[in-house]
C-alpha cells in the first residue's frame, strides 16, 4: 500500500492532549512538558478546534521584541517595518492566556484524506501537525511527523517481509 492509498483515519493519533482558548500559558507548557508533544490543538467548549498551540509559539514568548525602524521628513514618520508586526509580537511577549499565544490558522485534515494529501500540505505549509476534524470542525484525532513515519516505515517492512 503507498502513501496515496492510506487513509488518515487508519493512522491518526485519537487521544489528543487538547487546551481550551482560556487556560494558563503555563499550564499549557506544563502538559507539553509531561505528555512529551510538541504542540496541541486549542478546543472550544464544543470540541471544535479554535487554534493550535506549538512549543515554537511558548519560546517566542522569550523573544527580544524590537521597535519597528522608521524616518522623519520634514516632520513626518514613515515606518519601514509595519508596526502592528511589533505591536503583536509585544501582546505575545505578555500573553497569560492561550488564545493570546495560539496560532488561529489551523490547517486541519478530514479522516478520508489520504496521507499522500497531508503530507503534502504539512510540507508546503511547513506546519507539523494536522488536527482531524469531522464536518461541523469538531476533533477527532490528530496526524504528525511522526505518524507519517510510524505508517511509511510499515509499509517499506511490509513490502520487505512480502
Amino acid at each position: 500500500m503507498s502513501a496515496d492509498k492510506i487513509m488518515v483515519q487508519e493512522i491518526m493519533t485519537k487521544d489528543v492532549l487538547t487546551i481550551k482558548p482560556g487556560e494558563d500559558v503555563e499550564k499549557a507548557a506544563r502538559l507539553l512538558l509531561e505528555r512529551g508533544v510538541s504542540g496541541m490543538p486549542v478546543v472550544d467548549d464544543e470540541g471544535k478546534v479554535v487554534g493550535i498551540l506549538s512549543e515554537g509559539d511558548l519560546v517566542s514568548r522569550e523573544k527580544t521584541v524590537r521597535p519597528p525602524v522608521f524616518g522623519e521628513i520634514l516632520g513626518a514618520v514613515f515606518y519601514l517595518e509595519s508596526p502592528q508586526k511589533f505591536f503583536d509580537e509585544l501582546k505575545r511577549t505578555v500573553s497569560r492566556e492561550v488564545k493570546e499565544l495560539m496560532t488561529a490558522r489551523v490547517y486541519t485534515a478530514r479522516p478520508e484524506n489520504t496521507l499522500q494529501e497531508v503530507s503534502t500540505l504539512m510540507v508546503e505549509k511547513n506546519i507539523n501537525r494536522v488536527p482531524v476534524v469531522d464536518e461541523e470542525g469538531r476533533l477527532l484525532g490528530i496526524l504528525t511527523r511522526q505518524d507519517i513515519l510510524r505508517a511509511l516505515h510499515r509499509e517499506e517492512e511490509k513490502k520487505k517481509g512480502s
